[in-house]
């Protein structure tokens, strides 16, 4: 049977990335994600604010991308993982962590202190877009080239000057 581990969070950033490699020559970042819920509290009917704190790891190029774009404060999207495990700490008590494995990345928000005056591959809004790793593209099928190419249509003949009613312009009934 198939099973899915999936996470997507939406969150502000922590603390800014912190990056090191592996001596495979690998990169990995680090970084602690918040998101907040609200709710109304039963007893005093106010709102209540409750704020968890993910721990979030990313490798390779999502690792290198991290480090340089990922800072304190910024709201970030991210899907990954769960990934468990298992530690004793310094007075031998064992402790259980559950961490993030980041697949996916999008920096949300504006350009805040990202510098430079060109656009620098931001898309249109000013979000950068998402990045993910992704395998080599497959070779094209070889059915796929051997079809023929359609055959070219007659041009559109000119229609008869319709009347004019004033409401030429307008694109569907919803006049607004």
């Amino acid at each position: 049977m198939a099973s899915v581990n999936k996470v997507i969070l939406v969150g502000n950033v922590g603390r800014d990335a912190e990056i090191r490699y592996l001596p495979s020559g690998a990169a990995v970042a680090n970084v602690t994600l918040a998101t907040s819920s609200r709710r109304k509290d039963r007893n005093s009917g106010e709102m209540v604010e409750d704020t968890q704190w993910h721990r979030v790891q990313f490798f390779d190029r999502l690792a290198e991308i991290a480090g340089e774009y990922v800072k304190k404060g910024r709201p970030i999207y991210i899907e990954g993982r769960l990934k468990y495990g298992k530690y004793t700490d310094q007075s031998g008590v064992e402790r259980n962590t559950v961490d993030i494995i980041a697949t996916e990345l999008q920096l949300l928000g504006g350009r805040e202190g990202m510098g430079g005056g060109d656009r620098g591959g931001m898309e249109e809004g000013g979000e950068r877009p998402a990045y993910t790793p992704r395998a080599a593209a497959p070779a094209a099928r070889p059915a796929m080239a051997a079809r023929p190419a359609p055959a070219p249509r007659p041009a559109p003949t000119p229609a008869a000057a319709p009347t004019h009613s004033g409401f030429e312009d307008m694109d569907d009934d919803v006049p607004f």
